[in-house]
C-alpha cells in the first residue's frame, strides 16, 4: 500500500470504524474542550503502536499535524517523526554526525543527575540505551542553570536536546563525551485545573465516566455496562492519588500494562527482570534515589516472574515506604509519594476473591504483614479483554492533558477534608481498614467529581454508589485474602470484617 492510499485509509476513518460513537457526547466534548481534544481511532492507536511512541507523544503529534477535522496526512508524520524522533536504530548516525563536527537535535526522553564523585551534571537517554551504549554524557553548565527547576527535579522529562561532541582533555589517554548544550522543554500544554473542575459542572456522570475512559485511549461503547467502566476506573486511581497501594489480577489482554506504561510519563511500568534495594529505594554508593522517589507510581508487571536481589531485605523496607512514605538509606531519609502496583495474570479457576489468590503474586508480598499495606483489590476479570470495539474511537480528550490534570489533582488537598466531612467512621475503626477506605474513596472523589468543593455539594447517594461502596469492596478483597493466607491473625470476629463506615 502507497502512501496516498494509506492517507485515504486515515481520512476516510469516519465511514469504516467511527459509527460506533456516542456523537451527542462527542459534540460536548468538543464544544467545553475545544483545544484539549484529538481524533483517537485503532487504526491510528496501531499505527503510533507501531512507531513505539507513548499515547501522550502520539496524541500531541496528531494535533500539531491535523486539520479541524482530525486529518493528517501520514507521509508528513513520518517525515517528522523520522527527523525529529529518530529510533534506537538512528543512534549510531547520530553519533558519527557528533564526532564529525555536528551538532545534532531532536525530540527525545532524558534523565538528568548530578555526579557526586565528579561534581557533573550528566544525562543519559534511555530510548538509545542510555550510557552504555554513549547515549549520555555532561549537561553545559548554562543549560543546567536554565533548566535546573525541571530537569532535576524530574526522573525524566521529553525535550528537544542539542547535542555536541568535544574532545575530553581530562581523560589521559584522550578521547571524547558528548555534552548537551542546548534543551527546550517538551510542554505544548498549559493544565487549568480550575478550568477543567468547572468544566465538570456541564456533564452527567454517566457522561464523565465515558469522557475518563475515552481520554485514556479506550471507547467506552465498547463495554457492556457501567459496572464494567467503573471497574476499569479504578486502574486510575494511582495516576490521581499519592500512595495508593493496589493489587490487580487478570486475565491475558485486559490491557492493564497499557494504562501504566503508556498514558502517563509520571508512571514507571517494571516489567519482568530482576529488582534490587538500590533501583528501587536507594543507592547508598552514588547517592543517587530510586524509582519510588521519582515517579507518581511503580507498577510491577509480569510479577509471578520478577526476582529480586536480597528480597527479606526489600520486603522489610518495602512495609516500612508503604506504611509511612519513607525512603531510608545508609545515611539519608526521603519522602515520597508514589503508589505500589501489583500486576498479575490469574486463570479463570482463581477468579474468586474468596480464594486463594495471594500464590498468584512474588513470594516477597504474600507475607500477610506486607499484603495489609495494600490498600485495594482489582478484580481485572470483569474488565473487557482489549477487541476491537474497545479501542478509542472519536473525538476524545488530549491523553497528555489528561495525564498532567491527573498528576495535578493529586496535590490538591482541599479533597481530603470534604472525605472527612462526609464520612460517618465508628471509633473502633481499625486504622489501616480505614486508611485504605479513605485513599480509595478520595481518588474515586477527584476522578468523577473534581468540582465538588463541599460536602454539602455532592449527593451523598452518588458519593455512596462511586465512591464509597467500591472503596469498602477493594478494601474488602483484601481483607479476605488477609484471613485465608493468615487466619490466625485476622480470621477473627470484629477482625476478619472492614469497619462500618457510613455518609453522615
Amino acid at each position: 500500500m502507497g502512501s496516498n492510499e494509506i492517507d485515504d485509509v486515515f481520512n476516510n476513518i469516519d465511514e469504516n470504524v467511527n459509527a460506533n460513537v456516542d456523537k451527542e457526547l462527542e459534540n460536548k466534548v468538543k464544544n467545553y474542550f475545544s483545544d484539549m481534544i484529538v481524533l483517537k481511532n485503532p487504526l491510528r492507536t496501531q499505527f503510533f503502536n507501531n512507531l513505539s511512541l507513548p499515547s501522550y507523544m502520539r496524541d500531541w503529534i496528531i494535533m500539531k499535524f491535523s486539520d479541524n477535522n482530525g486529518n493528517f496526512e501520514q507521509g508528513n508524520v513520518l517525515s517528522y517523526i523520522k527527523k525529529y524522533i529518530p529510533s534506537r536504530n538512528d543512534y549510531n548516525e547520530l553519533k558519527y554526525n557528533m564526532i564529525n563536527g555536528e551538532t545534532v537535535r531532536f525530540l527525545a526522553r532524558i534523565r538528568v543527575s548530578v555526579n557526586i564523585r565528579t561534581g557533573l551534571t550528566e544525562f543519559e537517554l534511555p530510548d538509545f540505551g542510555g550510557t552504555r551504549n554513549g547515549a549520555g554524557g555532561e549537561v553545559a553548565k548554562e543549560v543546567t542553570e536554565k533548566w535546573k527547576e525541571l530537569l532535576l527535579k524530574e526522573n525524566e522529562n521529553w525535550g528537544i536536546l542539542d547535542l555536541a561532541w568535544e574532545r575530553d582533555f581530562s581523560q589521559k589517554k584522550g578521547g571524547g563525551k558528548i555534552i548537551l548544550t542546548g534543551f527546550q522543554q517538551f510542554c505544548p500544554y498549559t493544565v487549568d485545573i480550575d478550568a477543567y473542575k468547572s468544566i465538570r459542572r456541564n456533564f452527567t456522570i454517566t457522561e464523565w465516566i465515558d469522557i475518563l475512559i475515552g481520554a485514556v485511549d479506550y471507547n467506552p461503547t465498547g463495554y457492556d455496562n457501567q459496572e464494567q467502566k467503573l471497574y476499569f476506573l479504578r486502574r486510575l486511581l494511582p495516576f490521581v492519588q499519592r500512595r495508593i497501594n493496589l493489587i490487580e489480577l487478570a486475565p491475558k489482554g485486559t490491557g492493564k500494562s497499557y494504562i501504566y506504561e503508556k498514558i502517563s510519563k509520571r508512571g514507571w511500568l517494571q516489567a519482568a527482570g530482576t529488582i534490587s534495594r538500590a533501583s528501587l529505594f536507594y543507592n547508598n554508593n552514588t547517592k543517587t534515589s530510586g524509582l519510588l522517589t521519582n515517579f507518581d507510581f511503580i507498577a510491577f508487571d509480569e510479577i509471578q516472574t520478577m526476582t529480586f536481589t536480597n528480597p527479606t531485605e526489600i520486603q522489610t523496607a518495602l512495609k516500612h515506604y508503604m506504611e509511612f512514605g519513607e525512603v531510608k538509606g545508609f545515611d539519608t531519609s526521603i519522602i515520597a509519594d508514589a503508589g505500589i502496583i501489583i500486576l498479575g495474570n490469574v486463570e479463570a479457576s482463581k477468579f474468586d476473591i474468596d480464594v486463594n489468590m495471594v500464590n498468584e503474586i512474588n513470594p516477597i508480598f504474600r507475607e500477610s504483614a506486607t499484603l495489609d499495606r495494600f490498600h485495594g483489590f482489582i478484580p481485572g476479570w470483569e474488565i473487557p479483554r482489549l477487541n476491537q470495539g474497545i479501542i478509542a474511537n472519536g473525538w476524545a480528550l488530549n491523553t497528555e492533558y489528561f495525564a498532567e490534570v491527573l498528576h495535578n489533582l493529586r496535590e490538591e488537598l482541599s479533597y481530603a477534608k470534604i472525605i472527612d466531612d462526609i464520612l460517618d467512621i465508628p471509633s473502633k475503626a481499625d486504622q489501616r481498614d480505614l486508611v485504605a477506605i479513605k485513599r480509595i474513596a478520595e481518588g474515586f472523589f477527584k476522578l468523577l467529581f473534581p468540582h465538588i468543593e463541599s460536602a454539602s455539594d455532592i449527593d451523598s447517594d452518588d458519593f455512596l454508589n462511586y465512591c464509597l461502596e467500591p472503596a469498602k469492596e477493594m478494601r474488602r478483597a483484601i481483607k479476605k485474602q488477609l484471613c485465608i493466607v493468615d487466619p490466625k491473625e485476622f480470621d477473627l470476629p470484629g477482625k476478619r470484617d472492614i469497619p462500618d463506615i457510613q455518609v453522615r
